[in-house]
């Protein structure tokens, strides 16, 4: 069984933020739950498969979520397209999971700290509302339920999402 993590650096946020401080507060949980998993172990731990049928390990969590950070906050919000992955490559199925052969773990870490230090920076109050693709689409906020969007408007979709019924 395993316990509850319980940490100075990781806090639940309180569910009555407004919806940008929520964001940024359950973003900066999640990021510290992997921190917290992955201290104190040695590349052998990092690299582990607890579960013998899956390829996923903490070492490749790692990595997938540095790619993540780079990937919605460079390629999405800063509108730089051409940013190259740092494990991707879609010609290897799951190569941001694995293989691990040869990965250094230590500089794995480090990268990924990196990565969720400049996307802080860049989600800073003067970035907030640019908006850029993602896999050359272009990506939509959403509108709350009290503000519906102007395509929501134009198709009859309710606030709530629903469609209105004719």
């Amino acid at each position: 069984m395993v316990g509850e993590l319980i940490n100075a650096r990781r806090t639940e946020p309180p569910y009555g933020l407004a919806e940008r401080p929520m964001l940024e507060a359950w973003l900066e949980f999640h990021r510290a739950t992997l921190e917290l998993k992955c201290e104190g172990l040695d590349a052998t731990r990092l690299a582990a498969r607890p579960v013998p049928t899956s390829a996923l390990s903490l070492h490749g969590l790692v990595r997938h979520m540095a790619d993540v950070e780079r990937g919605w906050f460079t390629r999405t919000r800063l509108r730089a397209p051409d940013t190259r992955p740092l494990f991707y490559d879609p010609a290897v199925e799951d190569s941001g999971l694995t293989p691990l052969d040869g990965a250094d773990a230590t500089a794995d870490l480090r990268t990924r700290h990196e990565e969720c230090e400049r996307r802080r920076q860049h989600a800073a109050p003067a970035t907030r509302h640019r908006q850029g693709p993602n896999r050359g689409q272009p990506v939509q906020r959403s509108a709350g339920p009290s503000r519906p969007s102007c395509r929501s408007a134009r198709v009859g979709v309710a606030p709530t999402g629903s469609a209105a019924l004719a």
